[in-house]
């Protein structure tokens, strides 16, 4: 089954117990390892219960099929329903999930698995939003407002609180990765101990400045400042640090956005630019106003439309196979810095 955006918290709360298989799967990968971990825990307290869990990889059921079987047929020692999680699957296992779906498996297993940035037409995605007995969760990148509402959650939870130029920074610096963001708001607090005292957006840039935060900040303002050594240099250091091609394009387009959000509304309603800025959420990081400012001043919003498309052409691209993502992505990002 195919779960539409309104269903997807409904579903994680409460599984439809006819789906024995769900697929979660999208560009951000800590949220689609936080759904799967929250999914298996439906079933059991313990992720890696020796007895009533199994976890298999991509690879291993490429070299053995039959270790899918075994272990989705494999009746729960302890009683209940047991969990087996698949994660990085290939092409093989698709053909085995769809096998072991015709067979209208029982209630004693839950399969969970955690898929990459899969297209319509991608056949493990395909096969569990066309099946009755299966669903598939998709986990997109979040914009700085929900990131922004998932920060607060993360430290109402911890029992933190924070200025809103806290969350303002941080949610624009994390772009949209919740497993970075859950790891940057446990360093947090670490690094607050026993004060109680809210976050201040020092404490944040002293605590997770090496998060690559500042980095994509860098890479945003050096990108569309005109300043392609830098833009280069910086986006150089964001793979090195194993960020996601998908969150670095996404960041682009939505600072672009941003950018356009003021523009057009200066042009249309006639409005001085902090008057256009106000409009936005979140607002723009105090730090980087001046900068922000200059680069809507520079663009028309003609010309931001077209570098927003051709961002868009440059994401579809890249999940093509063998196309040289990183490669494509430089040149994009030097041909904005040269604008």
């Amino acid at each position: 089954m195919k779960l539409t955006f309104r269903q997807i918290e409904p579903f994680l709360k409460n599984p439809d117990p006819a789906a024995r298989a769900i697929l979660v799967y999208g560009p951000d990968q800590g949220m689609v390892k936080e759904r799967a971990a929250l999914l298996g825990k439906k079933v059991v307290a313990d992720l890696n219960d020796p007895f009533n869990a199994a976890h298999l990889t991509g690879e291993v059921i490429e070299d053995d099929q039959s270790r899918f079987y075994d272990e989705v047929n494999a009746q729960s020692l302890m009683g209940g329903t047991r969990l087996v999680r698949v994660t990085d699957p290939g092409a093989k296992f698709a053909v085995a999930l769809k096998d072991w779906l015709k067979t209208n498996p029982s209630d004693g297993t839950l399969l969970v698995i955690e898929g990459g940035d899969l297209r319509p037409r991608d056949a493990i995605r395909k096969i569990c939003e066309e099946a009755v007995n299966a669903a598939a969760i998709p986990c997109y990148i979040q914009d700085e407002r929900d990131m922004a509402k998932f920060l607060r959650d993360l430290l109402s939870e911890t029992n933190r609180t924070a200025a809103n130029d806290t969350i303002n920074w941080l949610s624009g610096a994390l772009k949209g990765d919740r497993g970075r963001a859950r790891m940057e708001i446990e360093k947090l607090d670490l690094y607050k101990g026993t004060d109680t005292s809210p976050i201040t957006v020092n404490d944040a840039m002293e605590a997770c400045g090496d998060s690559g935060a500042q980095n994509l900040d860098d890479l945003l303002y050096a990108a569309t400042g005109r300043n392609p050594q830098k833009a280069l240099s910086t986006y150089t250091r964001l793979l090195a640090e194993d960020t996601e091609l998908i969150i670095i394009l996404r960041s682009l387009q939505n600072h672009l956005r941003r950018l356009h959000q003021v523009r057009a509304t200066m042009d249309e309603k006639g409005l001085p630019i902090d008057a256009a800025m106000k409009n936005l959420q979140p607002p723009v990081f105090f730090k980087v106003e001046d900068s922000f400012k200059a680069q809507v001043n520079r663009f028309p919003a003609a010309l931001l439309r077209k570098m927003l498309a051709r961002l868009n052409e440059i994401e579809a691209e890249t999940k093509k196979t063998g196309t040289p993502s990183e490669t494509l992505v430089a040149e994009t990002i030097l041909k904005l810095a040269s604008m």
